[in-house]
């Protein structure tokens, strides 16, 4: 089955075309047919499309929005790639209490993810105009999907996802820890599972999803049962822009002193904190290293990113009670041996041992990089959410025709 998978940003596009293998052939394999990415929407934009067969295509034009991005996604599509479409999966950012799992996309599923629109105001509205841009363009006859980013987290039990703040409050506004990044973290626990021939039932990790945006998860079982983000994707782990953790008082402090808005001091701890707001330079992490032994607040930065991420790590071993493996994903995650051996340094006590020279020499791709007797393994495992959003996809669409 063919599926084209649609990856709505704020103010991006990216798109992959996924032949994924399907119950009825279980000897075939996914392949990867065509991708590309439309950054910069709003403005001149920048598009770079590839596919198999064809010459890697690459322009700078005007796009006014969502919907004129994903027409010329299709546009070049049925110029460069004219295999009919059995699919499109979307990814959505936030499906709240509503939706658990991926769903057929109707009526109904795109007025509730449009009523979770206050949650989620720079991604759900772009999801959603991408939906309705690929059902304009494609017609009925094209089943859509739904996968939700949060939906990976709903198994948290309550003690995990309800916050300490008025009960009464938490229900009249729909106010607990929702987690982000569960495509990332599902997609590594189903691969981990897969590599180390263990039954998904039985994993017992912890994740960590480095990239300029950052996020833990607690997965027994193969269940996710804590993540560091929260209410939004602030909460946690220091990241590229976004401060993480802080003392709340912080953002009425602040606004009364500078005299501003809260919306003001939010749009800071977003967009100007984490490793940008302390060093100062950049949130490009390989910058960070390269600076650090000139630069203290880079220095700094580098550390405190690390110590915060070695905290959770703690964390949630004891809220596991223990764990077979910790598994590193995300851009940074994957390519940076440096901070990887930093996060780990020092946890020898429970068993966790890198192995230096494998950890040195893994960048991007899957690789166990702890020595042989360590009692809890590392791994690096790539995080691959638009295969995990065709495969439900494909699962989706072939339900309901066993269905009808």
């Amino acid at each position: 089955m063919k599926v084209l998978v649609l990856n709505c940003g704020s103010s991006s596009l990216k798109f992959q075309v996924i032949e994924t293998a399907t119950a009825a052939a279980p000897g075939e394999r996914d392949r990867k047919l065509a991708r590309g990415l439309i950054e910069r929407i709003g403005e001149k934009a920048t598009c770079r499309f590839e596919a198999t067969g064809s010459r890697p295509h690459a322009e700078e034009v005007f796009i006014r929005d969502h919907d004129e991005a994903v027409q010329k996604v299709l546009a070049w599509l049925d110029s460069n790639y004219r295999a009919r479409l059995d699919g499109v999966g979307h990814r959505v950012v936030h499906g709240g209490d509503h939706f658990t799992t991926s769903v057929l996309i109707d009526e109904e599923v795109i007025a509730a993810i449009e009523a979770l629109n206050e949650l989620a105001p720079l991604h759900n509205p772009a999801c959603l105009s991408g939906i309705r841009a690929s059902q304009a363009a494609l017609g009925p006859s094209v089943p859509m999907v739904a996968v939700f980013d949060t939906s990976f987290h709903h198994t948290l039990p309550d003690y995990a996802s309800v916050y300490a703040i008025p009960y009464e409050l938490s229900l009249r506004h729909g106010i607990r820890r929702y987690g982000f990044h569960g495509l990332a973290h599902r997609y590594v626990a189903l691969r981990y599972a897969e590599i180390t021939a263990t039954p998904s039932d039985q994993v017992n990790i912890i994740t960590l999803h480095l990239g300029n945006g950052c996020s833990a998860s607690a997965i027994r079982g193969g269940k996710s049962v804590d993540t560091s983000m929260g209410f939004t994707p602030l909460e946690g782990l220091v990241m590229g822009t976004r401060s993480g953790d802080l003392d709340p008082a912080v953002v009425g402090h602040l606004a009364r002193r500078e005299g501003i808005d809260v919306a003001v001091v939010e749009k800071w701890l977003n967009e100007k904190s984490g490793l940008l707001g302390v060093s100062g330079r950049s949130n490009d992490m390989r910058e960070l290293i390269e600076h650090a032994r000139e630069d203290e607040r880079a220095h700094l930065a580098i550390e405190i990113f690390c110590y915060r991420a070695r905290k959770y790590l703690g964390a949630y071993l004891a809220a596991l009670g223990g764990a077979d493996a910790v598994v590193f994903s995300g851009g940074i995650g994957e390519n940076s041996p440096h901070v990887r051996a930093k996060i780990c340094e020092g946890m020898e006590w429970c068993g966790l041992e890198v192995d230096e020279e494998r950890n040195a020499a893994v960048l991007g791709v899957e690789e166990r990089i702890s020595l042989p007797h360590a009692r809890i393994h590392v791994y690096v495992i790539p995080s691959d959410e638009e295969l995990l959003i065709a495969r439900d996809t494909t699962s989706i669409i072939e339900k309901g025709r066993v269905d009808a």
